[in-house]
């Protein structure tokens, strides 16, 4: 017999985890709610030609592709030795699950323009799917927590994100850094330093300098077609740590004079700072000039979230899109986004014992089973006590007292209430604290005012 398994980099989720991201979840989306951002949802597949192309050559190859349903290799030549693997690829896949939610949200808009009121302001928290080697913080299914702000340039909408997120890592108790740049800096050192059609190239490299350090950076640049001159002339990019935001800025204008490109996105990230300047917001902001955000459709302020207590990748990022709905028709709609990874949080929260005991015992009272008319009694004890929001339930089987006991306590459950003929011929219910040992007959109504008073 076959031992079930579940591919890798995919996970089941058992109560105790449940309780865990749903605290996470309930966490982000009250910060959105409170930012007036509306949820939609987006189907898990999209066609082909959705998602191809907007992710840069990397993203498309960790695209899943969905092979067509039926005959799937019909009219496919697999003898034609001059078809690429992607040209093969799309005549027998024209689905693909999402890669991230952005897209598909581009997507999304240019389908329903019409009936939206723009700017407009959505979050959105689905699972995507990158088929990437799974190791620690990495996996092959996931879930995305956005947050974007579509049709209007207001540098405003960057600072609130920066907002949005100090407000949720402080409530989580995640001491943070936010990096940020801009990707006009980027092409404006391009420009200067080797020619703007590189400047994929130039971010594609820096992109990955967390991972592999500045020495594989510069090889990779040079493996990229970025002359050895220009490589050292952008040497001054990784000797601005430890300097402040201001006096980046004050270099960047020096290094950028030359370029119209790259001063526009100094002065944009001036005015950010700004901005939040007037926020009181706790966050570190840093700038990062090598900050680089791999996906090509970013086009002015970019960000990413490091916790500052954990060794690990970023846990968030964003920035601005001006050309993403362009490629599906719809021309001159801007925005702006931010995207919360739930998996990464989790792990953060975990190792650092962040996540709140209370979530752990969602059930506050259990009621013993005594059966026959005193089941029936409790029953209506349960009732009561659901009726005014108190969670709880009742053992299903008439069995042994110390069973029953048992099970409240492996589940971890606060308060057992016992509803024999005694409590029945009085009308009263015995309330047990599991923890203390302490037990009061009481009234139902007693007992739903103590729970009023400390419902956790």
């Amino acid at each position: 017999m076959v031992k079930p398994s579940i591919p890798k980099g995919t996970r089941d989720f058992t109560p105790v985890e449940m309780m865990r991201r749903n605290y996470i979840f309930d966490t982000i989306r009250t910060v959105f709610h409170r930012h007036a951002y509306l949820p939609i949802e987006t189907p898990a597949m999209e066609n082909l030609s959705t998602l191809m192309g907007k992710y840069g050559e990397e993203g498309d190859r960790l695209l899943f592709k969905i092979l067509n349903s039926g005959d799937f290799t019909k009219g496919v030549d697999f003898q034609d030795d001059t078809k690429s693997v992607n040209k093969l690829a799309s005549e027998l896949c024209e689905k693909g699950l999402r890669y991230d939610l952005t897209v598909p949200f581009a997507r999304f808009i240019v389908q329903h323009q019409s009936e939206l009121t723009f700017p407009f302001k959505r979050y959105q928290m689905q699972p995507v799917w990158r088929a990437d080697r799974p190791q620690k913080g990495r996996y092959r299914e996931f879930y995305q927590c956005d947050a974007d702000i579509i049709g209007s340039n207001s540098l405003l909408n960057e600072a609130e994100l920066v907002e949005i997120t100090d407000e949720i890592f402080r409530a989580f108790g995640i001491n943070i850094v936010m990096k940020i740049n801009n990707r006009k800096i980027l092409s404006g050192i391009a420009e200067i330093f080797c020619s703007a059609d590189q400047v994929t190239d130039l971010c594609v490299a820096l992109d990955k300098l967390d991972k592999i350090g500045r020495e594989a950076v510069c090889a990779e640049m040079l493996e990229r077609g970025i002359s050895q001159e220009a490589v050292c002339g952008m040497a001054p990019l990784f000797e601005l740590e430890g300097l402040s935001n201001g006096e980046v800025l004050d270099k960047l204008e020096q290094m950028l004079a030359a370029s119209e490109t790259g001063r526009k996105g100094v002065e944009e990230l001036r005015t950010v700072l700004d901005y939040v300047s007037k926020m009181q917001i706790a966050t570190e902001l840093q700038i990062d000039v090598t900050l680089a955000r791999g996906l090509n459709y970013y086009t002015g302020a970019i960000f990413e979230i490091k916790a500052k207590d954990v060794a690990m990748g970023s846990i968030s990022g964003g920035g601005r899109y001006d050309n993403l709905t362009g490629i599906f028709g719809l021309k001159g709609m801007s925005g702006v986004g931010i995207s919360y990874g739930a998996e990464r949080i989790y792990d953060v929260l975990n190792e650092l014992n962040l996540f709140p005991q209370h979530i752990m015992t969602p059930i506050t009272a259990m009621f013993v089973n005594f059966g026959g008319d005193d089941e029936l009694y409790a029953l209506a004890g349960l009732k009561a006590l659901r009726d005014a929001g108190v969670p709880a339930e009742i053992y299903p089987d008439s069995v042994k007292m110390g069973k029953q006991m048992n099970y409240a306590n492996a589940k971890g459950i606060p308060y057992v209430i016992m509803a024999g003929e005694n409590e029945r011929t009085q009308g009263v219910y015995t309330l047990k604290n599991m923890q203390t040992g302490e037990q009061q007959a009481l009234q139902i109504d007693d007992i739903i005012g103590i729970w009023k008073k400390n419902p956790r």
